[in-house]
């Protein structure tokens, strides 16, 4: 689960996720993809830039959309087979993108 943040400035969406450590690792939210009537957010990892173990491949990931008890959005995991089929809508849209 993440806490979701505003920042009021240029209104992107940052996401906190606390690591096994208790570290926090903050994401920004770049794209909301349905899939299934569902929303999916491809969130990008923050403040990576002075890391040197930083790879790109792993500082993306998908979180399902939900709401909790307050009707706040919440980031999950999603399944694998959510996982699936968000990562296959995802190459579906950089492929039609691509083909204009």
């Amino acid at each position: 689960m993440a806490d979701k943040m505003l920042d009021e400035m240029d209104e992107n969406i940052v996401v906190e996720f606390n690591d096994d450590n208790g570290n926090s690792l903050y994401y920004q939210q770049e794209m909301i993809i349905p899939v299934d009537g569902q929303d999916y957010a491809l969130l990008v990892g923050l403040n990576v830039e002075n890391d040197e173990s930083f790879d790109e491949e792993e500082n993306v990931i998908i979180a399902k959309i939900v709401k909790d008890e307050n009707g706040e959005d919440e980031y999950v995991d999603p399944t694998d087979e959510e996982f699936e089929a968000v990562q296959k809508a995802y190459n579906d849209l950089c492929d039609a993108e691509e083909a204009q």
